[in-house]
């Protein structure tokens, strides 16, 4: 490993992605700590303190602990997230938006910039809920009595700050993707949540060290995490590989073609999205009616509807683990639908003179793939989905005082599964052996 990381330094293009993603990452920390004007930091800390996890602390964990301190980038990338699924949605509905996704790189240039838009709007609008949410907190006084009393510059200020800070970070996963290792907007959540671990850690150790059963229940916590993490990776490295053999071709005086390959199709072809796509969509009902809740009382139908909503999404209840298995199947076969076409490959494939033995080229070769590629993410998402809920119910049976389940497992093994597999890619290329040592030596 240490080999390995020396001679990424030695390559200059490679030194210089690591280090600006490095510094990229070193100015999303910084952004985290400085605070929103207005903000009682003691009181919000003591609030999301009586919160014991939940929504709130689902939120924190993957702001890196910035939406606990309310700095300025207390949204994180989470209106980014929404714009996109929003956005991917609507190209299938929409059909203006149906043409530019097949008019090449331009189209997806606009698209890109139609989901910047949406991340302001959606940015704006969770500010502008999250400054009520915070100003009618009854008891808590989390606002200075300044702020208090001009609520209206509060709300102003913290809309207009909550909106650049999320523009701000949606510009940093985007030039880390440009111009650095890995993807950015996905390696920004994994920073995040790792940010947030060692003071969990801590409180976890603090508050339940004295009981008597702690150390067993930690001992079992931490065996289904290595053996979780050695399945995620066992699942994100695995590949369906669909033999494919090229005719020969006579050029002039040179023979092309003749050579036997084949197409690696992955077991989980849409990596971490799933997950956090899921995740992102069962947040939306519990911050509605947490926001609405506000101004009724607990006895009304809207304070029963959220107590309720609060109940059923919480982290380790049934129906959150439900709901959350068949999003995350379903944003499997939807991400993979968009991101490979089988039409499109086999078309190529027929054009070089490749086809797959047995097989006849051209559509029974698309309908080939397609049917292979839907029985093996069936598989895949299913496996994604019990890896997602197992640490769920483990954590809720152990009473950790904080949330770090499977959807945090997953996103920090694959990002960094995904981030290491790019850095492997740049060496293999340049005769370097990479972290997987074995595999680099097939390309030399």
């Amino acid at each position: 490993m240490i080999a390995t990381l020396r001679d990424s330094f030695k390559i200059g293009e490679l030194r210089s992605r690591i280090l600006f993603t490095l510094a990229m990452i070193a100015v999303y920390r910084l952004g985290s700590h400085i605070p929103t004007p207005g903000i009682d930091s003691a009181a919000l800390a003591n609030y999301f303190g009586n919160q014991g996890g939940g929504i709130l602390g689902f939120l924190d964990m993957f702001s890196g602990g910035a939406l606990k301190r309310f700095s300025i980038f207390a949204l994180g990338i989470a209106p980014y997230i929404n714009a996109s699924i929003i956005m991917q949605l609507l190209v299938y509905v929409v059909p203006y938006l149906e043409k530019l996704a097949k008019e090449g790189t331009e189209g997806r240039q606009k698209i890109s910039q139609y989901t910047r838009y949406g991340t302001i709007l959606i940015g704006a609008l969770q500010a502008f809920g999250m400054s009520f949410m915070l100003a009618n907190v009854a008891g808590q006084g989390v606002l200075t009595p300044f702020m208090k009393e001009h609520f209206a510059r509060f709300a102003i200020l913290t809309v207009l700050t909550l909106t650049a800070g999320t523009a701000f970070i949606m510009w940093l996963g985007e030039k880390i993707t440009e111009k650095g290792i890995g993807n950015g907007i996905s390696l920004l959540i994994f920073v995040g949540i790792v940010a947030s671990l060692p003071s969990a850690i801590v409180q976890t150790y603090k508050v339940f060290s004295v009981e008597p059963l702690f150390y067993p229940k930690l001992l079992i916590l931490l065996f289904f995490i290595v053996a979780i993490t050695a399945g995620v990776i066992w699942v994100q490295d695995g590949v369906r590989k669909i033999p494919v053999q090229y005719a020969k071709r006579v050029v002039g005086r040179r023979v092309y073609g003749g050579q036997n390959t084949y197409i690696p199709l992955r077991v989980n072809q849409a990596g971490v999205i799933p997950i956090i796509f899921a995740s992102s969509i069962l947040l939306f009902p519990g911050l509605i009616t947490n926001f609405f809740s506000h101004y009724f009382s607990m006895d009304s139908f809207i304070g029963k509807l959220t107590t309720f909503i609060n109940t059923v999404l919480g982290p380790s209840h049934w129906v959150y683990l439900t709901l959350y298995c068949l999003l995350i199947i379903f944003f499997s076969y939807f991400y993979t639908a968009i991101t490979f076409n089988p039409k499109d490959l086999a078309d190529n494939m027929k054009k070089y003179g490749g086809f797959i033995p047995g097989v006849r080229s051209g559509r029974p070769t698309a309908e080939y793939i397609d049917r292979t590629l839907i029985r093996i993410t069936l598989v895949g998402s299913i496996f994604l989905a019990i890896i997602a809920v197992i640490p769920n119910i483990l954590i809720s049976w152990a009473k950790v005082p904080f949330y770090f389940g499977g959807t945090a497992l997953l996103i920090v093994v694959g990002v960094g599964l995904d981030t290491i597999k790019q850095l492997e890619s740049h060496l293999v290329t340049r005769n370097y052996d990479g972290f997987l040592k074995k595999k680099s030596k097939l390309f030399r």
